[in-house]
């Protein structure tokens, strides 16, 4: 939620290096978005929740960055996937942290929050220090912590098209032995 935050940076940095690759990208920035705390029973259509909904219909794939905090994801981004958590289905996630502790709980409970949601996560993730890993002079990161942000870039475009194109031909089939055919519209 801050400004110039390590994850966010992070993520624009996988963003760009998937913008490398050929892929369109696209940020949502949950502190512009401002979702109001998510209430199943009462979804307001505030135009911060309008366009987190265009955005998350929007994208094939996705990176969902966070700090650690005390061990867990940010409350806002764990707001933000009680929100769209149907239309993750059938989708590929990265996982960013941004931790003094390597993030490894962080990234589990996205990682578990995402399988609840039925979408499909990176066997990886990558954390950044901020203090060791980022040499704000130089507005660069470490050699290591580079390459491992544009794997993610690289491993979410390819494995998300094969994954888009796969979960698209499920949909539009008569399989039923395939998970997608539990959300083919009828």
């Amino acid at each position: 939620m801050r400004a110039e935050s390590h994850s966010a940076r992070a993520l624009r940095a996988a963003l760009e290096a998937a913008r490398g690759r050929g892929a369109e990208t696209r940020l949502l920035d949950l502190s512009a978005a401002d979702l109001p705390v998510y209430r199943p029973e009462d979804t307001p259509r505030t135009e911060g929740v309008v366009a987190a909904q265009d955005a998350v219909n929007w994208a094939e794939a996705f990176v969902l960055a966070t700090p650690d905090y005390h061990g867990s994801m940010s409350g806002a981004l764990k707001n933000f996937l009680d929100y769209f958590w149907e239309e993750f289905a059938g989708r590929l996630f990265g996982y960013l942290c941004a931790s003094h502790e390597h993030g490894l709980t962080a990234m589990d409970q996205m990682r578990t929050a995402v399988r609840q949601c039925y979408g499909w996560s990176l066997p990886y993730g990558v954390t950044v220090h901020p203090k060791k890993d980022f040499d704000a002079a130089a507005g660069t990161y470490a050699p290591a912590v580079t390459r491992r942000l544009q794997m993610l870039a690289r491993d979410l475009v390819v494995y998300g098209e094969l994954l888009r194109d796969q979960y698209r031909r499920d949909l539009d089939g008569t399989d039923d032995a395939t998970f997608a055919a539990r959300y083919r519209k009828k």
